[in-house]
């Protein structure tokens, strides 16, 4: 079957694969296949591919010796990835032990498996985890060549918003100013400080705040970013006017901090609000509560309604890409 693959000269090939395979991106299930002195190497998301290399669709045969989770238990269990770290989400201990079993027996690039002891939870949305493979709950998790460093007891990271990320370090040019008001271990700051935008982060988490210097020290944009550790509220004041575009990915309670947001937005700023809200009406909420913040003092323009998942039965997690026009005073 055809399959997306990065085409790239052999002598090249296991540089590059190397490196596809840091951000977790070769498609482990199929063979890698040569011709003309080309390699062909089978992605896992050609969306996540960088643009120095070139994907193409290519017929790639299945690996027969990859033996996946799946075929010793006899059924497809659930879980996600984060670097070599799997997570579960099971309430019956055997069960959960026996899906640890085969994914450390299985062909996974594994170290730890770990399964959810407890629901997000207090101001730093961090949760309980049971080890049930490897040492511990530290990880190194590999994004669109971005590198981050955390430790899951002790920080909020969703490996699920990866797409999500990237659509937003996509919009960001060379110069700009942009704030994360909360900035967790980096995912949306280092990819724009990447872009040769200045940043400012901030996050009420000390232990995030932490990971989110080394990382930045780690994808050698450490100059470009200020990381603070604060509620963003208490700091909006030493910022005000200062950004061209700001994050706010705090869904259930952003609307909380829009009016710190407005402070710090600049002449033209542009807001990624995040929510979550229920189907009859995903959108509505947000772009109330932005306006009510906002007006007149802006003139407030929607640029974007955009589903990022599904959250819950009925309920979808979106983001609004808001752009703020200070008004003629």
């Amino acid at each position: 079957m055809d399959v997306a693959c990065v085409r790239v000269r052999r002598e090249a090939g296991e540089e590059t694969r190397r490196e596809l395979a840091r951000d977790d991106l070769v498609a482990e299930d199929y063979e890698i296949t040569h011709e003309d002195g080309w390699l062909y190497i089978p992605v896992s998301d050609p969306a996540a591919i960088p643009d120095e290399f070139a994907v193409v669709d290519r017929a790639a045969p299945e690996r027969e010796t990859q033996t996946t989770p799946a075929d010793l238990l006899g059924d497809e269990p659930s879980y996600e990835r984060l670097g070599r770290a799997v997570i579960v989400d099971e309430d019956d201990p055997e069960r959960a032990c026996e899906i640890a079993r085969a994914i450390v027996e299985s062909d996974l690039p594994v170290d730890t498996v770990l399964n959810k002891r407890s629901k997000i939870k207090g101001e730093t949305r961090v949760r309980d985890w049971e080890v049930l493979a490897g040492d511990g709950t530290d990880v190194v998790h590999r994004e669109y060549g971005h590198e981050f460093a955390l430790d899951l007891a002790e920080v909020y990271f969703s490996p699920r918003l990866a797409t999500e990320r990237h659509r937003i370090a996509e919009q960001i040019a060379p110069g700009e100013r942009v704030f994360d008001m909360f900035a967790g271990v980096g995912p949306y700051a280092i990819p724009a400080a990447a872009r040769e935008a200045t940043v400012v982060a901030v996050d009420v988490n000390e232990r995030a705040i932490e990971y989110l210097r080394e990382n930045a020290e780690r994808n050698d944009v450490g100059e470009r970013v200020t990381a603070i550790d604060a509620d963003v509220r208490e700091v909006a004041a030493e910022y005000a006017d200062w950004a061209d575009r700001i994050v706010m990915n705090l869904p259930h309670s952003a609307d909380a901090f829009l009016d710190a947001a407005v402070a710090i937005a600049g002449d033209d700023c542009v807001i990624h609000y995040y929510d979550i809200q229920h189907e009859d009406d995903p959108f509505g909420p947000g772009e109330r509560a932005i306006r009510g913040a906002a007006e007149p003092a802006y003139d407030v323009t929607v640029e974007t309604e955009h589903v990022v998942r599904s959250y819950a039965p009925h309920e979808y997690n979106v983001c609004l890409d808001v752009r703020l026009r200070r008004a003629p005073r």
